[in-house]
């Protein structure tokens, strides 16, 4: 009996938490995409949003996320358990999972540069366009990179694509798929942002091969990189609790994330 009384209060704890700290709730969507598929992602709108992002997981990408929202991998994912700091800068969420049709591994492995994930990626902009009325911006982590750049260089604005693009901890070197900057750079026309710790550890992401990456990106009408030290690093050097993924400082890089762009 006590433990039910105590699970009761932390459920009430929890509910008067988000409304007193201004969380934003969290719902899942699911909206059909290419024939027969279906596109699944968690979805947080704060009131009068100034523009949306959808947020790309590293690794694999197979959240599995489920009809009530839990999580069958990546909670930890840098940008999975940041999704209230960006709603909290005003900004809509959608942190986007593997299709349907990619619910079993490899998930997003061979598929981040697919003609399927674009269609996909698009049906996800549309409908947040339609729901907001605010440009939409593709912001990826690590293997999410990987998507965000490729879908960026392949969808302008005028075609259903982004209107902005934001790379973290980007892979810039990798032997079993392109990396970012052997893609068609020169085509995305857009603002790009590119966010990465000085310490990062991961093979993938040696700070020192950034200005191959800057370089490429001639005719975005703004660019910035944006550097950050400091914080923690735990386990896998490639992994979400290390350097790579901001431990420690996730809110500061949130903030400047979002400043950016909301930034006229």
């Amino acid at each position: 009996m006590k433990h039910m009384v105590a699970l009761i209060l932390s459920v009430l704890f929890l509910g008067m938490c988000q409304v007193a700290c201004g969380e934003v709730e969290q719902r899942v969507v699911t909206i059909p995409t290419r024939p027969g598929v279906t596109q699944r992602f968690l979805y947080l709108r704060p009131e009068n949003p100034l523009a949306a992002v959808i947020l790309f997981a590293g690794g694999h990408g197979g959240l599995q996320i489920s009809e009530s929202g839990s999580l069958g991998w990546g909670a930890g994912n840098f940008l999975v358990r940041t999704r209230q700091y960006f709603a909290d800068e005003k900004l809509s969420v959608a942190v986007i999972d593997a299709p349907s049709d990619r619910q079993i591994a490899p998930y997003l492995g061979g598929f981040r540069q697919s003609p399927e994930h674009i269609a996909d990626v698009k049906a996800v902009i549309a409908w947040l366009k339609k729901q907001n009325n605010v440009p939409v911006w593709l912001v990826g982590t690590s293997r999410g990179t990987q998507s965000a750049a490729f879908i960026a260089t392949q969808l302008g604005a005028e075609d259903g694509g982004p209107d902005g693009l934001i790379l973290t901890s980007t892979i810039l070197t990798d032997a079993r798929a392109r990396s970012v900057p052997e893609m068609q750079l020169e085509s995305i026309r857009i603002p790009a942002l590119v966010v990465h710790h000085k310490q990062d550890g991961c093979k993938h992401c040696n700070y020192d091969d950034l200005p191959n990456l800057m370089k490429k990106m001639t005719v975005v009408p703004r660019q910035e990189l944006l550097t950050f030290e400091g914080g923690k690093t735990q386990g896998d050097v490639c992994e979400a609790m290390a350097y790579h993924g901001f431990n420690g400082i996730e809110q500061e890089v949130v903030t400047k994330i979002s400043e950016w762009i909301i930034r006229k």
